[in-house]
């Protein structure tokens, strides 16, 4: 296997990469790990701000005081605005990498960041209508299309025996902005006041730049990497896309979900002032973000469906502590609970995105492929359902928000919006069973097999 050559004169845009095999061992040692690596490391900073950007306004709600005129259920769906709008941008952004260019859809989209931050520091005063704040904060759902194109990217980057640990860095390493965010939120809050919000967005601005700048010099564009329009109608098609998309519902789905709506829950349930809020709200993001590479190596180690099984049921447990906490109006008992349950959805979207390659391979395998075909049947049916699994996922975001709305606009409490959550979690680790790890009666083996078809229960 020769090295990799990179050619400026055969496509527009630099950087392409024409050959690239990394599951031949000797060019993955030679040439391929290192250049996997340097991708991996700007592609996390470029969706590390992209993440900042999309849950931006789960701070600037925290900014918007009695002056501003805008209720609880008002800023539930203001966030739950950016949420949708993140989730749709998925889909276009995971075909634009093929399309584009790994590095040079990064660069794009890194600048795409520009217009969102730009429009909210324009308007971030009160008197601002509610309308021009929905449009302001949907346009910061760019930002969640970063993530689709990014774990797009790496995916074709990585062998798959690495799969797990590279894309759970490269998403923990992005969902790592959701914190970084409300950090910055909290120190402008804690020093500046509560009516300075634009100084957050000032802070992103010039890092956006940075991002960018940095794509454009240190990444590559892959040129293997193509489109395959059969391979999204199969990946369409096939109940494992669709099944995948639920289990990352309750996943990342949750952690985005609750990221976005941890400060005005406090708020409203328990009466915090936005310092109080800005305080305690990163922290559940923060760890959830870290623990996202330990779920894809457990996933590596033990098999993601067992690891997801284990973790829905420990969810489910997590959030009966914070119903009751709710009931007994007890906060620091309701943020040991969400603070587990957030390290739990961090686990659990390791694990849930390490099965999405490992279950296309292991159908390749029960079709009789082996060796490179096997493993470009999983590339290509992974890549083309992660866009679709990874939007559907985020839509959860959205649920939870819009629960969180009702339950509050009816009760005054978030404690009904619990109550579906755990139920949605136990739905998940009956359907994980179910599918990937409950074991068939064994039936008579075909003379042509030479070996036991591979089950689910490994991937």
């Amino acid at each position: 296997m020769t090295a990799p050559t990179t050619t400026t004169a055969a496509r527009e845009g630099g950087r392409w990469i024409e050959q690239w095999d990394p599951e031949d061992e000797a060019f993955w040692k030679e040439t391929g790990e290192r250049v996997a690596r340097r991708n991996l490391v700007f592609s996390i900073l470029s969706e590390h701000i992209g993440f900042s950007v999309w849950t931006l306004w789960s701070v600037m709600v925290l900014f918007m005081g009695p002056e501003y005129g805008i209720d609880p259920a008002g800023k539930f769906f203001l966030i739950g605005m950016a949420t949708l709008i993140g989730a749709i941008a998925r889909v276009p952004y995971t075909f634009a990498v093929a399309r584009f260019g790994g590095r040079n859809w990064t660069i794009f989209s890194a600048l795409m960041l520009l217009l969102p931050t730009g429009a909210a520091f324009a308007v971030m005063e009160p008197g601002t209508s509610y309308t021009t704040f929905m449009i302001v904060s949907a346009l910061t759902g760019v930002g969640g299309g970063n993530f689709a194109s990014s774990m797009t990217n790496i995916n074709s980057f990585f062998p798959l025996r690495q799969k797990g640990w590279a894309l759970g860095l490269n998403a923990g390493g992005g969902n790592i902005g959701v914190p970084l965010v409300q950090l910055v939120g909290l120190l402008v809050i804690g020093t500046a006041g509560a009516a300075q919000p634009r100084i957050v967005l000032g802070v992103y601005i010039p890092l956006i730049v940075v991002a960018a700048v940095c794509a454009a010099l240190f990444m590559d564009n892959l040129a293997p990497v193509k489109n395959d329009t059969g391979a999204a109608r199969e990946a369409v098609r096939d109940r494992h896309t669709w099944i995948m998309s639920v289990l990352y519902i309750g996943t990342f789905g949750s952690f985005i979900g609750y990221s976005f709506a941890f400060g005005l829950v406090l708020q409203t349930q328990f009466a915090r002032t936005p310092l109080q809020a800005a305080s305690m709200t990163f922290i559940g993001p923060l760890l959830g973000s870290l623990v996202r590479p330990v779920g894809g190596r457990l996933a590596d180690r033990y098999g993601g469906a067992r690891i997801t099984l284990w973790n829905f049921a420990a969810m489910a447990a997590a959030t009966a502590v914070v119903v009751f906490a709710s009931l007994i109006e007890s906060l620091s008992v309701f943020l040991v609970g969400f603070v587990a349950l957030f390290l739990l959805t961090g686990l659990g979207n390791g694990s849930t995105y390490k099965m999405i390659p490992g279950i296309f391979h292991a159908k390749a395998l029960d079709q009789g492929m082996t060796g490179e075909a096997a493993a470009a049947y999983g590339r290509r049916l992974s890549g083309a359902s992660m866009g679709l699994i990874g939007a559907v996922g985020a839509l959860g975001g959205l649920g939870i928000n819009l629960a969180f709305r009702q339950s509050f606009q009816t009760a005054g409490t978030g404690t009904a919006a619990f109550v579906t959550f755990l139920l949605f979690y136990a739905v998940c680790a009956g359907l994980t069973w179910a599918v990937y790890l409950r074991k068939v009666p064994a039936g008579p083996v075909p003379a042509t097999e030479t070996k036991p078809r591979l089950g689910y229960a490994e991937v």
